[in-house]
């Protein structure tokens, strides 16, 4: 897929599940279980032991998911992630080293950003989305809903603290798309190799983000 085809099947999906687990046979789970819930888009967290590995294994037997990579730091993790099949690359913070990086090899990149400052510089570096990240610590939808009058064309995702109670919030506030973590792939889940629970979830999630956007649509909010 190219660049363009990328950003635009992240919108259209409008979640970014972030996997975040202890091994990485829990993380091939974890990614599984999302796909069979109808969100076919991963986030392979560096934090994940042998992430790289998973990051292969996934786009090697699942070609139809969007894989990405998230939790850089480095910019030779970043290459070795591409090199492995990464659609996409993400950073927790404004990470201006890493975006060059992606654009220089036409790959779909947003790091994390907070303030307007660090918001500004993301977008006029050529990110394609920026993620606001911690998210909810720092005033929730309420905080979208205020760096989107401002900066009303720069599409933001939604990380840190979106679960079912707030996610429908999220995107009316106006992002485009929820990064979630552990309120989709809840540790208890992997424990116990419950499949379903995840499953359903992500259908949840998926629901909500349809919905909100339905609202959106039909009353403009």
């Amino acid at each position: 897929m190219t660049r363009e085809e990328i950003r635009a099947r992240i919108v259209e999906i409008g979640i970014i599940p972030a996997i975040r687990v202890s091994t990485a046979e829990d993380a091939l789970f974890a990614a599984e279980a999302v796909c069979e819930g109808a969100i076919p888009i991963v986030e392979v967290t560096m934090t994940v032991p042998g992430a790289v590995d998973v990051i292969r294994e996934l786009t090697h037997h699942h070609p139809g998911v969007l894989v990405g990579a998230g939790t850089l730091f480095r910019v030779d993790t970043a290459r070795r992630c591409l090199d492995a099949g990464a659609a996409f690359l993400t950073t927790p913070g404004l990470d201006l080293e890493i975006v060059n990086f992606a654009l220089g090899r036409g790959v779909v990149v947003f790091p994390g950003a907070l303030t307007p400052t660090e918001v500004m510089a993301a977008w006029k570096a050529g990110s394609d989305f920026v993620k606001v990240f911690p998210c909810f610590a720092n005033g929730g939808p309420s905080y979208i809903q205020a760096l989107k009058a401002p900066f009303s064309e720069v599409p933001m995702i939604a990380s840190g603290g979106v679960n079912q109670t707030n996610a429908m919030d999220f995107i009316r506030a106006g992002a485009v798309a929820l990064g979630i973590g552990r309120d989709l792939i809840h540790q208890d889940a992997i424990k116990r190799r419950e499949r379903g629970w995840i499953t359903e979830l992500a259908r949840r999630y998926t629901k909500m983000v349809s919905d909100a956007r339905s609202i959106q649509k039909e009353f403009g909010v």
